[in-house]
């Protein structure tokens, strides 16, 4: 239907969980229950499909699903026709080589004739002919770590978040290849119809994200020290200003990042500044 719009995500997983928070803070409910594998949004014209990560983008490729929610990795390793039409921030990872621990790392030339295991073939080997390197790539799914473990292979290339699952099989990471995140794709193909709800969907995240690390700050300050908190607290614009009941002092109120917190709010109170209250956001419309 052109008044609606397809979404594939992923079936259960972190991804998933992250993904369905964003859509519910975007304001779209989907009906769900258990074992759903398609649902209706109630008051947003998308329905969700819910289904493997690696089937997302050829699912998206085929028009199947208009649009998907899946790591980078995934969508370069299946190499669909589909396009980033937002990069999400979130569900961050790395696709790394490693190596036993206990053997001294030369330089990408170590993998020269060596086995290396992974469930990401097609990443690895045009990161391997970039390099002029020849190696042997063994296509495993799962458990790609316990490899050289087991003399399957001389190296590993997978997924790194934390790094935790390489010290628990004694392995190092050596060489990153590639940084990846959460993304939405789109079929290029889109009706003008299906690009307008995507431009809707795209702007709704894009506000809740603004919002993300960030307080919205009230506080009363004397009107001779207006110039001076304003320099300490600027807002995304400048601060506004409210006159107070009180002659001689104003209400400021700004935004300012979470990271930051602590030291504007002690220059703040030093420069005169009193009743602060600050409260959290939960979006951001510019």
């Amino acid at each position: 239907m052109e008044n609606k719009i397809k979404i594939a995500i992923q079936t259960k997983g972190r991804l998933n969980e992250d993904s369905m928070n964003l859509i519910n803070e975007a304001g779209i409910g989907l009906k769900m229950g258990r074992r759903t594998l398609v649902s209706e949004a109630k008051n947003f014209p998308m329905d969700a499909l819910f289904l493997r990560d690696d089937d997302i983008p050829q699912t998206v490729a085929d028009g199947v699903a208009d649009i998907g929610v899946v790591g980078e990795n995934e969508m370069a390793e299946k190499n669909e026709n589909v396009v980033i039409a937002k990069r999400l921030g979130f569900s961050k990872c790395r696709l790394s080589l490693a190596i036993p621990k206990s053997i001294e790392y030369s330089g990408i030339e170590f993998f020269e004739g060596k086995k290396i295991a992974t469930s990401y073939p097609v990443i690895l080997k045009k990161f391997l002919d970039e390099k002029n390197i020849k190696a042997e790539i063994h296509v495993i799914s799962g458990s790609v770590e316990i490899a050289p473990g087991i003399g399957l292979a001389d190296a590993i290339f997978d997924i790194v978040s934390s790094g935790s699952t390489l010290v628990s099989n004694r392995l190092k990471e050596v060489e990153v290849v590639m940084q990846s995140e959460a993304v939405l794709i789109a079929n290029p193909n889109l009706s003008a119809e299906k690009q307008e709800i995507l431009d809707e969907l795209i702007f709704r995240i894009e506000s809740v994200q603004r919002a993300e690390g960030k307080k919205y700050i009230l506080l009363n300050v004397p009107n001779e020290k207006i110039e001076e908190i304003t320099g300490l607290l600027p807002g995304m614009k400048a601060p506004t200003l409210v006159p107070l009941a009180k002659e001689g002092w104003s209400s400021m109120h700004s935004v300012i990042e979470e990271d930051d917190f602590w030291e504007v709010i002690g220059r703040l109170k030093k420069a005169g500044a009193e009743g602060i209250l600050v409260i959290p956001i939960e979006k951001m419309i510019f």
